[in-house]
């Protein structure tokens, strides 16, 4: 009697990382251990190139697959059965398996694509097919070939061991495994943009932790607890996250007094530059992550970012720099975020928003303009305002 179910992952890219594929497969064979820790009779091991999960008979198929598809640097996933590495077992289980389909749905037309990984194995794969293919014509009354455009596609995997059975090929998420590409400090304002720009960070293997700015009271404590929210939907695939929070309304009140009001968005957006930096160094983390979309707003610009930039000696990543903002929205709909987002609850970007904000800002005149203020004061007064929360995943 069969007990457990057993699944095929597929981690695509990181099989092409030749010396270092041992290492990223490791990590990759962790965080699905990680994500699949809060389910008993979980089995997870690799086999030449294949990572097999196996889970209990009575687990739910499409909870199993939607918890992997999650973890970056799976490429797909699929159910599968096994049979001995022989031609007669594979027949056998060939014809049980297609008989186990046709119950569930109904198919005329189908094709045979067999993997011979074991090149010891005395029947070659074109050899292999036509033998399957043909005794799944006699057993399966009604059944076709078509091997242009099949209704069902059996897949044989034959292996030393064993041999795999499989139709589905299931798409996740791909990319690479968390916690391969060092740390980075995201700014997470609690708009749509800065989750995705988080996700995609961590879609290529970078550990992230955030930093919230804020104006209270002129925020609210709804818009703080707004930012954990998307923090808890972020840990579905980005792991653990630490989100600070600093207080920036003492610094926009200054430069509001000081400096000219349609150079604010841009001081303010460097301000927050020099803390994220020190917070950033603070936690091990490599370089900045914004949301930020050229063109997007006045603080967006070619120009504004330049001068920007100028504030941190950090590199400032943008993943979504260049996209359309349907394609941001789509990103924030698909990973969850995009219904948190658009809660209106202010963040310290409305805050003292000048009518006419400089969208080609020279960096003289902007340093003219900040020799008006204390910076480094103004910076140390912001960090004792941080507080920190963590963000678990579920299971820890």
């Amino acid at each position: 009697m069969k007990t457990n179910k057993i699944f095929i992952i597929r981690s695509g890219e990181v099989a092409l990382k030749g010396t270092n594929k041992p290492y990223f497969e490791r990590m990759l064979i962790e965080r699905i251990g990680h994500v699949l820790k809060p389910y008993k009779g979980i089995q997870i091991r690799r086999e030449d190139g294949l990572i097999i999960v196996q889970c209990p008979i009575e687990m739910e198929e499409k909870l199993l697959i939607r918890e992997i598809s999650k973890v970056f640097g799976v490429e797909s996933i699929s159910p599968a059965e096994t049979t001995a590495s022989e031609i007669e077992a594979i027949e056998k289980a060939a014809v049980f398996y297609m008989k186990a389909l046709l119950k569930e749905k109904p198919f005329e037309s189908f094709k045979v694509e067999v993997n011979r990984s074991d090149k010891t194995f005395p029947i070659l794969s074109p050899d292999i097919e036509k033998r399957i293919g043909s005794v799944l014509l006699d057993e399966c009354q009604g059944l076709k070939v078509d091997v242009h455009h099949p209704e069902v596609r059996l897949h044989i995997h034959v292996r030393r061991e064993r041999t795999f059975l499989y139709e589905k090929k299931l798409s996740a998420l791909g990319g690479l495994p968390l916690g391969t590409n060092g740390k980075g400090l995201v700014l997470l304002s609690g708009g749509i943009d800065s989750p995705v720009a988080a996700f995609l960070m961590s879609k290529r293997g970078m550990l992230v932790e955030a930093v919230h700015f804020h104006s209270y009271p002129y925020t609210s404590e709804r818009a703080w607890e707004k930012v954990q929210d998307l923090g808890r939907i972020l840990t579905d695939y980005c792991g653990r996250i630490r989100i600070h929070s600093v207080n920036l309304l003492p610094i926009q009140e200054e430069i509001v007094q000081k400096c000219r009001e349609d150079e604010t968005t841009i001081l303010v957006r460097r301000f927050m530059m020099r803390i994220a930096e020190r917070i950033a160094v603070e936690t091990g983390s490599l370089m900045l992550i914004t949301g930020e979309n050229l063109g997007q707003v006045a603080s967006q610009t070619a120009h504004s970012l330049v001068v920007t930039d100028e504030a941190t000696t950090l590199p400032v990543m943008r993943p979504l720099i260049a996209m359309d903002k349907v394609d941001i929205i789509k990103w924030a709909k698909e990973i969850g975020t995009f219904d948190v987002s658009i809660l209106p609850y202010e963040d310290c970007c409305t805050v003292f928003l000048p009518k006419h904000p400089v969208t080609k800002p020279t960096l003289g005149q902007i340093l003219r303009s900040e020799a008006l203020l204390d910076v480094a004061t103004l910076v140390e007064d912001a960090l004792l305002t941080k507080e920190s929360v963590l963000i678990s995943t579920r299971g820890e």
